[in-house]
């Protein structure tokens, strides 16, 4: 399969753009004791079907991850680990390969199956809570 440079830049980009949101986030509730989380709306979804969508969670899950809660964070939402996992590896890797002027060719390139895999972990997610919310009629959030 043929790389294309230049989506691999586009998401090296978007990297450092999601990179200064998650610091921006940290000082906003750390240092300036903003609380970002009242600011974010409810789920429609949730509020209409009281059911859970494929995103019920995520918020949850990336503000319990910059808090260093990694499993609370993978029980609201696995997919905000994967995530971290495997971005922060791309972004570590593509680091390397620039520094080193391609000398040191580790880069890890956008592949299809890595957005199967976190769209696989999204309805996994969300038949397990629904079901247990159905089946057990216990609130998982």
């Amino acid at each position: 399969m043929k790389k294309d440079p230049s989506q691999d830049s586009n998401f090296y980009i978007l990297g450092w753009c999601c990179i200064a949101l998650a610091i921006g986030i940290v000082v906003l509730n750390d240092v300036f004791d903003i609380k970002l989380t009242s600011l974010v709306p409810p789920c429609i979804f949730h509020k209409v079907t009281g059911l859970y969508c494929l995103g019920c969670g995520g918020t949850r899950a990336v503000f319990a991850l910059v808090r260093g809660d990694v499993l609370k964070s993978l029980f609201y939402h696995p997919i905000v680990v994967y995530t971290a996992l495997v971005g922060g590896w791309f972004m570590i890797s593509q680091t390397i390969e620039r520094i080193t002027k391609g000398k040191i060719q580790i880069a890890m390139h956008f592949r299809l199956i890595y957005l199967w895999i976190g769209v696989a972990l999204a309805v996994i997610n969300c038949i397990w809570k629904n079901g247990v919310l159905l089946l057990a009629g216990e609130a998982l959030m």
